[in-house]
């Protein structure tokens, strides 16, 4: 039995298969529930774009990551006292600690491209009472006379590298390079700035130094 309001406690019976049926929502409930299935769908949409991001910032990493990781494959000469960097590894091969000859077995050509006379001589005989041999001493050749700021030039060819590295540490900041010659001679040209050769306990750590490994470089840390 049921009693609709406003009937005054009458009440009726409700008969046959028939149901009333319901009104729809208010409009302020359908404006609540629309408000809210947008902040979800807005939701949804930033959680879907950080974990694009995410993966896409993944990405660049790990290929950072493989950048430091992979060697260059050209090997970095660290400065000395004696060898200019990066030669006589000017062949772009290091050079072996095992291959240096003893100075016996270096023939040093002794050039003077300063003005000052008599200088290849005296250095000559420095060298030799080190154990060098002495092939050719002289003024230097046109093409480096009087164009060798430094302390010295040292030039050896493909086959001398290990020689050419030997002679260069005998003075400081001496420039070492190649050329195209097919023997294990070296010259030796004497620049502006040179004063003297260092002595030979210098001239050892100097070599020391200029043969020793390369570090490999580290997988880890930044480029």
């Amino acid at each position: 039995m049921l009693t609709p309001q406003g009937l005054k406690g009458k009440q009726y019976r409700v008969t046959g298969n028939a149901y009333p049926r319901l009104g729809r929502p208010p409009k302020k409930s359908r404006k609540v529930i629309a408000a809210l299935a947008a902040l979800l769908a807005l939701a949804l949409i930033g959680l879907g774009g950080v974990q694009l991001y995410d993966i896409f910032r993944g990405k660049d990493r790990n290929a950072s990551a493989q950048a430091c990781a992979v060697p260059s494959g050209k090997p970095l000469a660290a400065p000395t006292a004696g060898v200019t960097p990066g030669a006589p590894a000017a062949s772009g091969a290091p050079v072996d600690p095992h291959a240096v000859p003893q100075p016996s077995a270096v023939t040093v050509n002794v050039y003077n491209a300063t003005t000052k006379a008599g200088l290849a001589g005296r250095t000559a005989d420095e060298l030799k009472k080190r154990g060098f041999t002495i092939g050719k001493v002289g003024n230097a050749p046109a093409e480096l006379d009087k164009k060798v700021p430094g302390t010295a030039q040292v030039i050896a060819g493909p086959t001398g590298v290990a020689a050419g590295t030997l002679v260069g540490s005998q003075i400081a900041g001496a420039s070492v390079t190649a050329d195209a010659r097919t023997d294990t001679s070296v010259d030796f040209v004497i620049g502006d700035s040179y004063n003297a050769l260092l002595d030979e306990t210098q001239a050892a750590a100097a070599l020391a130094l200029a043969i020793k490994p390369s570090p490999t470089p580290s997988a880890t840390g930044s480029c």
